[in-house]
Protein backbone atom coordinates (compact mmCIF):
# COMPACT_ATOMS: atom_id res chain seq x y z
CA UNK A 1 0.00 0.00 0.00
CA UNK A 2 1.23 3.34 -0.87
CA UNK A 3 1.98 6.16 1.82
CA UNK A 4 -0.86 8.09 -0.47
CA UNK A 5 -3.23 5.36 -0.10
CA UNK A 6 -2.43 5.06 3.57
CA UNK A 7 -3.12 8.79 4.08
CA UNK A 8 -6.54 8.01 2.22
CA UNK A 9 -7.31 5.12 4.69
CA UNK A 10 -6.01 7.32 7.68
CA UNK A 11 -8.11 9.95 6.92
CA UNK A 12 -11.51 8.08 5.67
CA UNK A 13 -11.27 9.48 1.99
CA UNK A 14 -12.62 7.07 -0.60
CA UNK A 15 -10.85 7.04 -3.77
CA UNK A 16 -13.43 6.53 -6.65
CA UNK A 17 -11.94 4.91 -9.98
CA UNK A 18 -8.58 6.09 -8.83
CA UNK A 19 -8.82 9.80 -8.51
CA UNK A 20 -7.39 11.82 -5.91
CA UNK A 21 -9.97 14.15 -3.92
CA UNK A 22 -9.03 18.05 -4.18
CA UNK A 23 -7.78 19.52 -1.31
CA UNK A 24 -10.03 20.77 1.38
CA UNK A 25 -10.10 24.52 1.34
CA UNK A 26 -8.01 26.49 3.96
CA UNK A 27 -9.32 27.50 6.51
CA UNK A 28 -9.29 30.59 8.80
CA UNK A 29 -6.61 30.80 11.44
CA UNK A 30 -6.99 32.22 14.80
CA UNK A 31 -5.72 35.63 14.91
CA UNK A 32 -6.49 39.39 14.53
CA UNK A 33 -9.28 40.77 12.16
CA UNK A 34 -10.62 43.80 10.99
CA UNK A 35 -14.24 43.58 11.01
CA UNK A 36 -16.04 45.95 8.56
CA UNK A 37 -19.65 46.27 7.19
CA UNK A 38 -21.19 45.67 3.64
CA UNK A 39 -25.22 46.04 3.24
CA UNK A 40 -26.36 44.11 6.60
CA UNK A 41 -23.84 41.79 6.61
CA UNK A 42 -20.11 41.52 8.83
CA UNK A 43 -16.74 40.42 7.66
CA UNK A 44 -13.29 40.63 8.39
CA UNK A 45 -10.11 40.42 7.27
CA UNK A 46 -6.40 39.67 8.50
CA UNK A 47 -4.93 42.86 10.55
CA UNK A 48 -1.62 42.26 9.18
CA UNK A 49 -3.27 43.11 5.24
CA UNK A 50 -4.31 46.26 6.23
CA UNK A 51 -1.99 48.91 6.11
CA UNK A 52 -4.52 52.01 7.08
CA UNK A 53 -8.09 52.94 7.37
CA UNK A 54 -8.96 56.33 5.63
CA UNK A 55 -12.18 58.10 4.42
CA UNK A 56 -13.29 58.04 0.88
CA UNK A 57 -11.46 60.72 -1.03
CA UNK A 58 -11.20 61.90 -4.44
CA UNK A 59 -11.11 58.74 -6.87
CA UNK A 60 -9.66 59.20 -10.93
CA UNK A 61 -11.81 57.00 -12.80
CA UNK A 62 -9.79 54.48 -15.40
CA UNK A 63 -11.70 53.55 -18.66
CA UNK A 64 -12.16 49.77 -19.78
CA UNK A 65 -12.48 48.34 -15.89
CA UNK A 66 -15.07 46.48 -14.39
CA UNK A 67 -17.97 48.45 -12.78
CA UNK A 68 -15.98 47.63 -9.00
CA UNK A 69 -12.83 49.25 -9.59
CA UNK A 70 -13.27 52.48 -9.09
CA UNK A 71 -10.23 53.94 -9.80
CA UNK A 72 -6.63 54.79 -8.45
CA UNK A 73 -5.81 58.05 -5.97
CA UNK A 74 -2.73 59.00 -4.72
CA UNK A 75 -1.28 57.95 -1.52
CA UNK A 76 1.69 60.20 -0.50
CA UNK A 77 3.28 59.56 -4.19
CA UNK A 78 1.50 55.68 -4.68
CA UNK A 79 -0.96 55.25 -6.88
CA UNK A 80 -3.21 53.16 -5.52
CA UNK A 81 -6.05 50.95 -7.37
CA UNK A 82 -9.36 51.63 -5.13
CA UNK A 83 -12.30 48.83 -5.45
CA UNK A 84 -15.65 48.95 -4.19
CA UNK A 85 -16.28 45.19 -2.16
CA UNK A 86 -19.91 46.47 -1.78
CA UNK A 87 -19.92 46.26 -6.00
CA UNK A 88 -18.12 43.43 -6.14
CA UNK A 89 -19.97 41.33 -3.85
CA UNK A 90 -23.04 42.88 -4.77
CA UNK A 91 -24.12 44.24 -1.66
CA UNK A 92 -25.61 47.44 -0.10
CA UNK A 93 -26.09 50.56 -2.12
CA UNK A 94 -22.63 52.41 -3.20
CA UNK A 95 -23.10 55.61 -1.36
CA UNK A 96 -19.89 57.94 -1.69
CA UNK A 97 -20.24 60.02 1.28
CA UNK A 98 -18.36 61.66 4.76
CA UNK A 99 -19.14 57.97 6.19
CA UNK A 100 -17.63 55.75 3.61
CA UNK A 101 -14.31 53.99 4.18
CA UNK A 102 -11.42 52.90 2.55
CA UNK A 103 -9.23 49.97 3.78
CA UNK A 104 -5.44 50.72 2.37
CA UNK A 105 -4.24 46.78 2.18
CA UNK A 106 -0.89 45.76 1.34
CA UNK A 107 -1.53 42.53 -0.60
CA UNK A 108 1.29 40.33 -2.70
CA UNK A 109 3.80 43.40 -2.32
CA UNK A 110 1.16 45.99 -3.78
CA UNK A 111 -1.02 48.37 -1.99
CA UNK A 112 -4.74 48.64 -3.01
CA UNK A 113 -7.79 49.63 -1.39
CA UNK A 114 -11.07 48.61 -0.85
CA UNK A 115 -13.97 50.41 -0.22
CA UNK A 116 -16.75 49.39 2.56
CA UNK A 117 -19.64 50.86 4.49
CA UNK A 118 -18.14 50.95 8.13
CA UNK A 119 -15.36 49.76 9.98
CA UNK A 120 -16.00 48.06 13.08
CA UNK A 121 -13.37 47.33 15.57
CA UNK A 122 -10.51 43.95 15.88
CA UNK A 123 -11.44 41.28 17.44
CA UNK A 124 -9.11 38.41 18.36
CA UNK A 125 -10.62 35.21 17.17
CA UNK A 126 -9.94 31.25 18.66
CA UNK A 127 -9.92 28.28 16.47
CA UNK A 128 -13.12 27.28 18.35
CA UNK A 129 -14.92 30.57 17.09
CA UNK A 130 -14.08 30.17 13.86
CA UNK A 131 -16.80 27.44 11.56
CA UNK A 132 -16.15 25.89 8.05
CA UNK A 133 -18.35 27.54 5.03
CA UNK A 134 -20.73 25.36 4.38
CA UNK A 135 -20.63 23.74 0.81
CA UNK A 136 -22.85 25.56 -1.65
CA UNK A 137 -22.98 24.96 -5.92
CA UNK A 138 -20.14 24.30 -7.58
CA UNK A 139 -21.70 27.52 -9.70
CA UNK A 140 -20.95 29.96 -6.80
CA UNK A 141 -17.58 31.09 -6.29
CA UNK A 142 -16.90 31.50 -2.71
CA UNK A 143 -13.48 29.88 -2.69
CA UNK A 144 -12.17 33.26 -0.75
CA UNK A 145 -14.56 32.78 1.94
CA UNK A 146 -12.38 31.19 4.98
CA UNK A 147 -15.12 30.40 7.57
CA UNK A 148 -17.48 32.11 9.49
CA UNK A 149 -16.60 33.36 12.77
CA UNK A 150 -19.22 33.21 15.56
CA UNK A 151 -19.26 35.52 18.56
CA UNK A 152 -22.02 35.13 20.32
CA UNK A 153 -24.98 36.05 18.31
CA UNK A 154 -22.17 37.97 15.74
CA UNK A 155 -21.21 36.16 12.74
CA UNK A 156 -18.65 37.54 10.73
CA UNK A 157 -17.60 36.43 7.21
CA UNK A 158 -14.18 35.63 7.03
CA UNK A 159 -12.66 36.75 3.82
CA UNK A 160 -9.03 36.04 2.29
CA UNK A 161 -8.86 39.13 1.35
CA UNK A 162 -5.02 38.11 -0.30
CA UNK A 163 -6.85 35.76 -2.67
CA UNK A 164 -9.86 37.95 -3.56
CA UNK A 165 -7.36 40.57 -4.50
CA UNK A 166 -5.03 38.49 -6.71
CA UNK A 167 -7.90 36.79 -7.88
CA UNK A 168 -7.72 36.76 -11.85
CA UNK A 169 -10.99 38.58 -12.33
CA UNK A 170 -9.75 41.53 -10.38
CA UNK A 171 -6.48 41.95 -12.89
CA UNK A 172 -4.70 44.02 -10.09
CA UNK A 173 -1.25 41.84 -9.70
CA UNK A 174 0.57 40.32 -12.20
CA UNK A 175 0.65 36.23 -11.45
CA UNK A 176 4.31 36.34 -13.17
CA UNK A 177 5.78 38.02 -10.82
CA UNK A 178 8.48 36.38 -8.30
Amino acid sequence: MSVEDQLLEATGVVRVSGAVPPPPLARAAAGEYLTFRLGNEDYGIDILKVQEIRGYDSITAIPNTPSFIKGVTNLRGIIVPIVDLRLKFNVGTARYDASTVVIILNIANRVVGIVVDSVSDVLTLTDEQIKQVPEFSATLDTAYIRGIGAIDERMLILVDIELLMTGTDMALVDRNIH
